[in-house]
This record gives C-alpha cells, sequence and structure tokens, in this order.
C-alpha cells in the first residue's frame, strides 16, 4: 500500500495505524502500538510471540496499559512525573510509542529506542519524562517500549525451562525488549526511521538492560549503538544469578503461593503475583548464555559505540552512621585494607562520614559497574566510549534539595524535557538540558557526542580517564574519583 507523505497513516506488519501531531504540528506521534501478542492466559511466561493482526485503521493516540505492578505512588524524590499513570495497568502491555517528525517514509532518520528503569519490578512507557517530542524535534525517530516487569519479566522455573524449546527460562522481559527491537528492524522505515541506525538507550534497570542486549548473541544486528544511564552488571554476581538458582527461587515461589504447577500459576490473578519474587535477568544460557563479564571477557559481545555515565549521588541510602559507627564498620568489614579504605573515603567527623557512605553506596552500585564496563571496551581498542559525571544539583524546595544529582535526575536534561517537573528551574538547567540533549542526539546519528558549539567531549580511555563533567559548566576532567573506583572494583573481585 502507498505510504502518504505526511504520516497520517503508516503500514506495520500486523496493519495501518494512525497517530496525532503534537501542537505545532511537525512531529508525529503514535501510542499504544501493539509489537507483540497480549502476554496473558496460557502465554504468561512464554517468549512473546507475534502481534494479531487487524483489519482497517488502529488509532493509537493514548497510552497503552502500563505492565503489572504495585500502586505507583510517588516516594523519596520521585514525584508524579518520575511514575506511571496510575491507571490503566495490565498484564497485556506489549505496546510501544514512537515520535517522528519525518515527513515521509524515504528520510531515514537515525532511531533511539529507550527502556525504563525500575529495578526490573516497575516502569513503564507512559511516564512523562520519556515523552520523544523534543529529541524528534532534533531529527531523531524516538521509540520508547514496553517490557514485563516483575514476577511476569523474570521468574524462572524448572517446568518452564522445560517447555520452552531453548532450556531456559527467566529473561522474559529482555525477551520483550528484543522483540520490540525486531519490530523496529521491520517497521520503523515507515515512520521515517533508519532500521539500520538504532540506538538503544536506558536508565538504572533500563541501562542494565542495555547491558545484556550488547551481551546477548540475540541482540547482534538490532542496534548499532548503545547509551547507558546509571547501570550494568559486570561485577557483583547477585546481578545476573545462574538459572539453576533462580528455578529454585521459582519452586519456593510457587509452593508459598499454594501452585503445584505452572498451569496452576497461569491461572492465578495477576493481583495475587505481583510483589511475589525478586526480579532481575539471568545466566539463562538463553539470552544470556554467559556472566556478562565472561561474554565480555570472550569477546563475544556486540561490538557498539557507547555513552555511559552515573551521577554524582546516585544512591540510595538508608540511616546513616555516625563517624565512629562507620569507621567500626569499615574495620569490621575490610579487615586490614580498612586504613587505605578509610583514606577514599574518609570520616574525620560525622558530615564527612556521612558524605561517604553516600559515595560508597553511589560506587557499589552503579559506578563501579558503568566505570569497568567503560574500562573493558576502552582496552580493546574497537568502538569508542564516551563517559559523563552529570553533576548538577537539580533546584527544589526543601523537601528535595537534599537529594542533589540524584538517581534518574539526569533523564529529563537528556530528553530535554524539563517542562514536565515542577522544580524551580534556573537558566543554567535550560542551558544544560539543550547541551546534554544535543550530545545524546548526536551520538545517535553519528556514534559521537560532539558537536559544533559543543565543549570537546574526548572518548574515553583507561590511561587518561577523561570523562565529561555535565554540571554548570560543562566541561571534560580527569575522573576525579578513580583511585576510589578502582580499590571497590579490586575489592569486589577479590571476594
Amino acid at each position: 500500500m502507498a505510504q502518504k507523505s505526511d504520516l497520517a497513516v503508516v503500514k506495520t506488519d500486523a496493519g495501518l495505524v494512525s497517530g496525532s501531531t503534537n501542537i505545532t504540528g511537525d512531529i508525529h506521534i503514535f501510542k499504544g502500538i501493539p509489537f507483540a501478542a497480549p502476554p496473558v492466559g496460557p502465554l504468561r511466561w512464554k517468549a512473546p510471540q507475534p502481534a494479531k493482526s487487524w483489519a482497517g485503521v488502529k488509532q493509537c493516540t493514548t497510552f497503552a496499559a502500563s505492565p503489572m505492578q504495585g500502586k505507583p505512588d510517588p516516594f523519596g524524590v520521585y514525584t508524579r512525573e518520575f511514575l506511571i499513570p496510575y491507571e490503566p495497568i495490565s498484564e497485556d502491555c506489549l505496546y510501544l510509542n514512537v515520535w517522528s517528525g519525518a515527513k515521509s517514509a524515504a528520510e531515514k532518520r537515525p532511531v533511539l529506542v529507550y527502556i525504563y528503569g525500575g529495578g526490573f519490578a516497575t516502569g513503564g512507557a507512559a511516564v512523562p519524562i520519556y515523552d520523544g517530542e523534543a529529541t524528534a524535534k532534533k531529527g531523531v525517530v524516538f521509540v520508547v517500549i514496553n517490557y514485563r516487569v516483575g514476577i511476569f519479566g523474570f521468574f524462572a522455573h524448572p517446568e518452564l525451562t522445560k517447555e520452552s524449546g531453548h532450556n531456559a527460562s527467566g529473561n522474559y522481559g529482555l525477551m520483550d525488549q528484543l522483540a520490540a527491537l525486531k519490530w523496529v528492524k521491520q517497521n520503523i522505515a515507515a515512520f521515517g526511521g533508519d532500521p539500520d541506525k538504532v540506538t538503544i538507550a536506558g536508565q538504572s534497570a533500563g541501562s542494565m538492560s542495555v547491558n545484556c542486549l550488547v551481551a546477548s548473541p540475540l541482540g547482534k544486528g538490532l542496534f548499532q549503538q548503545a547509551i547507558a544511564e546509571s547501570g550494568a552488571s559486570f561485577i557483583s554476581p547477585r546481578s545476573n544469578p545462574e538459572l539453576q538458582q533462580a528455578e529454585e527461587s521459582g519452586v519456593k515461589i510457587a509452593q508459598s503461593l499454594g501452585a503445584h504447577s505452572i498451569a496452576e500459576l497461569r491461572n492465578m490473578p495477576a493481583a495475587e503475583l505481583v510483589g511475589k519474587g525478586q526480579a532481575h535477568p539471568i545466566v539463562d544460557s538463553y539470552v544470556l548464555p554467559e556472566s556478562i563479564a565472561q561474554i565480555f571477557a570472550d569477546g563475544k559481545e556486540n561490538d557498539v559505540p557507547l555513552l555511559t555515565g552515573w551521577n554524582e549521588d546516585d544512591a540510595f541510602v538508608g540511616k546513616l552512621k555516625n563517624a565512629e559507627e562507620y569507621k567500626k564498620q569499615i574495620a569490621e568489614q575490610y579487615g586490614t585494607n580498612a586504613a587505605a579504605f578509610l583514606q577514599l573515603y574518609p570520616a574525620a567527623n560525622d558530615a564527612e562520614a556521612e558524605t561517604s557512605q553516600i559515595r560508597i553506596n553511589r560506587d557499589q552500585i552503579f559506578g563501579m559497574q558503568n566505570y569497568t564496563w567503560a574500562n573493558v571496551q576502552s582496552q580493546k581498542e574497537r568502538s569508542k566510549v564516551y563517559v559523563y559525571r552529570f553533576t548538577r544539583r537539580l533546584p527544589a524546595s526543601a523537601d528535595f534539595v537534599k537529594y542533589g544529582a540524584f538517581h534518574t535526575g539526569e533523564v529529563a536534561y537528556a530528553y530535554d524535557n524539563l517542562k514536565f517537573l515542577n522544580r524551580p528551574w534556573q537558566k543554567v538547567d535550560h542551558q544544560l538540558a539543550t547541551t546534554i540533549s544535543t550530545y545524546w542526539a548526536n551520538f545517535v546519528k553519528t556514534g559521537n557526542p560532539n558537536g559544533q558549539g559543543l565543549p570537546a567531549w574526548p572518548a574515553y580511555n583507561a590511561s587518561t580517564s577523561q570523562i565529561m563533567i555535565l554540571g554548570e559548566s560543562p566541561a571534560a576532567k580527569p575522573l576525579p574519583d578513580q583511585a576510589a573506583l578502582n580499590f571497590m572494583v579490586e575489592q569486589a573481585r577479590g571476594k
């Protein structure tokens, strides 16, 4: 069927879709396009199946349901703009959204596919700060996808492994992401996108997902570049447990629910399953044949340019200890290495001890993961890697200012979406959002964030350790806490 030049109606593999336009009429917006069949009933805990075709033109003007999860009430610094809508939430969630400024299908604009965070237990494509209009205005086709989370996306069980056809279970959320990328490969040209110029991007669990997709043999050819904001799985073995361990956990979950078979579990109402068990990718021998660290060590990853980094206050800390309690804990935990540790994370007084504890949490959960990824990739001297540190302390009321450059704080800047947050933004914030979002768009277009009028961002290498500090005055500087990160990595690997 001939494609209308203005993308008013677009032909996909499963049928025709229509969308809407933004207020200025230069961006076409399609919300809730199905990329796979609803994973419900007998399809619960199965690899995503092809979307059913439809007759006529499907109107794609409203967001589809977010994946099944708990009630998305605000918490900590995370106000409504960071969370999915309260409704709808459903197992029937395998949909994606597209923003395109293309005037015709012939344009072949570069594509960014965004993968949300939320600890693999929450999140969805309808979160306000994932809006794609501003990025689309920069010449990029922006796609944000849903994937199953929680027990629905990451449940392993021996019975599921046996029925799978590839002797694996547990990584359904990752398989959803791969199915969405296959949809993009097959359909995005009709939206004016280039199926051979796709960048996957994500933050937190979305960044960990990007790490998994770069490592997975199933990701081969589905993307050409990667953006990973605050998240990877290189160091801790808990990040990617083995299939047998995950299956044993799955058996215990089934027992706790009083279910004697997968059939019984599939018949249970979704609401009864929410919040049961842990949710994270596993080494399943299929999506992830080995640990991510081993896949990279063997050179079996998908070799693509990488833009990665983390935030100054990327931390989730509970009650902070005073200086004496902190030093006692470090002595018990690190023994003969405690003195060296306290030089890097000092505690001359209670305030310094609190700062050190926040830095430790940041470096253990996020910093050393993305740092290790950057080092591993740069040492191979193949595709380039660009590293950042987001340092802008977001302006806020007294309730929120304490969180500083908090986890997820950079996302609204990266996609130029400050307008969705009710914050006392200053001129420097709007300037920073323009700078960061232009770096991101340039990387999507060329594999290099640099461009006219921007501070030069050198490619990263372990010897000079130059990274881009994304703060009030963006500039390239040596990684400020390299010694501490090296120490953390050595300690983690030595255990």
